[in-house]
């Protein structure tokens, strides 16, 4: 079966910049959301990367309005009906995902590939809430969707071949390489990032050097474009907790006991970016100013 049409759930940093990959692919897209000024941001963000796209000449004019003309929104999850691949991109909670794939299994048309976006809850947990593990796949993106090119396609322990191969084909279509991972705890991206960025934590909680000097050692002394702290901000204090929680959780073994620090903030809610303060803090467009 072809994908002509993907939904995305969840229209919030992830599952915008997914939806706008997908529309630039020529796919029509369906992002679905709970509210309705969450659906406009996500459409304004939208059309600022568009528009970045088009001043740099990467896209013309009609790529721009053609791509924008692909995506419509909706409140409803029922407008997923006729999806092709849907695509799930809503908080790293198990218990919330459970919920929306327990949905979208029973509505969603018997030959549609269904995808979690996660990036650290097994695949084969989410695969048996849906109610069709053969169809269902692991296909993590990196922020920010629309430039990062790798995709991590995590089959679970019943996912078909089939599906592997259609999933690998529509992510190429995205501009996307796509490689496969086994499905363990945190994949390989997050299996290897968090303890780093937990690790960072853990020096600063214990006075080892500043936010600054943390974050000055990986990028001069390890050429990493961003420090681990304002990469922690930048993903989300709160996604960097849950995906160490997984870790934990997932293998048992305290290596990956997320630091008591990090605990603390999320409980705070100093999240990053997303609120304003984290490690550092942000002007309303993001813009690190302390």
């Amino acid at each position: 079966m072809e994908i002509r049409t993907v939904g995305v759930v969840g229209a919030g940093q992830m599952g915008s910049g997914i939806a706008q990959v997908a529309a630039q692919a020529g796919y029509g897209v369906v992002l679905v959301d709970v509210s309705e000024s969450v659906l406009e941001r996500a459409l304004s963000t939208i059309r600022r990367s568009l528009g970045k796209f088009l001043e740099k000449g990467r896209i013309t004019q009609e790529d721009h309005e053609a791509t924008l003309g692909r995506i419509r929104t909706s409140l409803r999850l029922e407008d997923l009906a006729e999806a092709d691949l849907i695509v799930e991109a809503i908080v790293e909670d198990e218990g919330a995902k459970r919920a929306l794939w327990e949905r979208l299994g029973a509505l969603a048309k018997g030959e549609a590939i269904l995808a979690s976006n996660t990036s650290s809850i097994p695949i084969t947990a989410l695969a048996r809430y849906s109610g069709a593990p053969e169809r269902f796949i692991g296909m993590h993106f990196f922020n920010p969707v629309p430039l990062m090119p790798l995709v991590e396609v995590i089959r679970g322990a019943l996912t078909a071949e089939a599906t592997r191969d259609r999933v690998v084909e529509a992510a190429r279509r995205m501009g996307k390489t796509p490689l496969e991972v086994q499905d363990y705890p945190g994949f390989v991206s997050n299996r290897l990032l968090m303890p780093m960025i937990n690790e960072a934590i853990e020096a600063l909680r214990e006075g080892v050097a500043t936010k600054e000097a943390i974050d000055g050692v990986m990028r001069l002394g390890m050429n990493h474009p961003m420090g681990p702290l304002e990469l922690a901000d930048f993903i989300g204090l709160d996604t960097c907790l849950a995906i160490m929680e997984v870790l934990h959780r997932g293998f048992g073994d305290d290596k990956y006991r997320p630091s008591p620090l990090l605990r603390r903030m999320v409980q705070a809610g100093l999240l990053g970016r997303k609120t304003g303060r984290g490690f550092y803090t942000y002007d309303e467009k993001g813009n690190k100013v302390g």
